[in-house]
């Protein structure tokens, strides 16, 4: 294991490691109390080194590290890739490409959905990893050896499950279900925060046009306001108080300071100045509301239920995720015979799952149990 400090010690490394067909890629930083996270750690692996780079030394270059991100000769391999990605996404401007995760490729392997990385060396390399520095500060200087050990682990361990999936994707035949699921994490949109979208990831129903734009607005100054001040959106107003305020839709600094929960501190300062004029200038958009979720609209619930059964069982039968076959909006569209551009209906998502929808859609295909043998069975007419 190498630490890494300076720019010269960097530049070799990433040399080196230019030439190889994959490198492992793993980082430590915390985000508690700011809206970026701090960077504290990178670790990377080949097959034959690993090194820990300090992002916290003074004077850091960089350069070379990004050109070896970019580098399609090199694959990237990552678990559960997306807070890393959106770290080097927005310290360089550009997304790690090739790219492969071990989280995507676990769960077309059988792993189930969202499997941990601890758990996946356990379950492939059988292996119990120590995770008691799992908490660790890791801005702290400087860091133990213990310390050490266990970020380095995230990464000499993540390149034999690399190479495991890789193996085992090609045996079955199944590289390319993760092709999908790997775009996704590696298109720049997945890691653009748009602050006029960010009310849909708020927990919020309602199919007021009028309610749905001033929590949009709000969102969205929220959301600048974090940025600017690097601090966490909760820490400005919280999701509860702020879908509250898009509802009551206060007209000065009485009415807001009446809403439930609101600290009267607030209300009444800088914060509260700024969302009631931010609710002045809302623009009601009347087609705001078809945003909403696919849930809150009722396609045929029946038919989509049946879905959802054949896909359980489908999911079952090929051992892999349900959701990486289809997701609830697809089985939706399929449901409201809305079938241009449903990615079930393509591909080998199609093949496994979506010519059986569209027989069980038309009457000729049913589900049945057979008491014999004790499976489920399709039968077509």
């Amino acid at each position: 294991m190498q630490l890494i400090y300076q720019t010269k010690e960097l530049n070799e490394l990433c040399l080196r490691l230019s030439k190889k067909d994959f490198v492992a890629v793993d980082l430590e930083f915390i985000r508690e109390k700011t809206y970026y996270p701090i960077l504290c750690l990178i670790q990377i692996a080949s097959t034959d080194e690993a090194a820990i780079i300090d992002p916290l030394a003074p004077d850091l270059d960089f350069g070379k590290f990004f050109e070896l991100m970019q580098n399609q000769k090199v694959v990237k391999v990552f678990h559960s890739c997306r807070q890393d990605v959106e770290i080097l996404y927005n310290m360089s401007g550009k997304v790690p490409t090739p790219l492969f995760d071990t989280q995507i490729a676990a769960m077309v392997c059988g792993f189930g959905e969202s499997v941990g990385y601890e758990r996946l060396v356990k379950a492939v390399l059988n292996i119990e990893l120590d995770k008691t520095d799992c908490l660790s500060n890791w801005q702290l200087r400087p860091l133990n050896e213990h310390q050490l050990e266990y970020a380095c682990g995230d990464v000499t361990h993540l390149v034999n499950l690399y190479q495991y999936f890789k193996q085992k994707l090609e045996e079955e035949n199944r590289a390319d279900w993760i092709k999908e699921e790997l775009a996704t994490a590696t298109d720049v949109k997945t890691y653009q925060v748009d602050p006029q979208e960010i009310w849909q990831k708020i927990k919020f129903r309602s199919h007021n046009s009028k309610v749905l734009s001033n929590l949009r607005d709000l969102a969205a100054w929220r959301e600048h306001r974090a940025q600017e001040k690097n601090t966490p959106r909760q820490s400005i107003i919280k999701d509860d108080i702020l879908t509250m305020i898009a509802t009551a839709a206060p007209k000065n600094k009485e009415e807001l300071e009446k809403i439930r929960g609101m600290r009267k501190d607030v209300a009444s300062g800088k914060l509260g100045e700024e969302m009631v004029e931010v609710l002045k200038k809302v623009k009601v958009d009347n087609k705001i509301a078809k945003k909403q979720s696919v849930e809150d609209i009722n396609f045929i619930p029946s038919l989509v239920e049946l879905f959802k059964l054949l896909l359980k069982i489908v999911s079952q039968q090929q051992n892999v995720v349900p959701r990486l076959i289809a997701s609830d909006l697809d089985l939706h569209r399929l449901g409201a015979f809305q079938d241009k551009g449903n990615p079930v209906l393509e591909g080998w998502r199609k093949k496994v799952f979506g010519q059986k929808a569209l027989k069980l859609r038309q009457g000729q295909l049913s589900i049945r149990y057979n008491p014999k043998n004790k499976r489920i069975e399709f039968l077509e007419q």
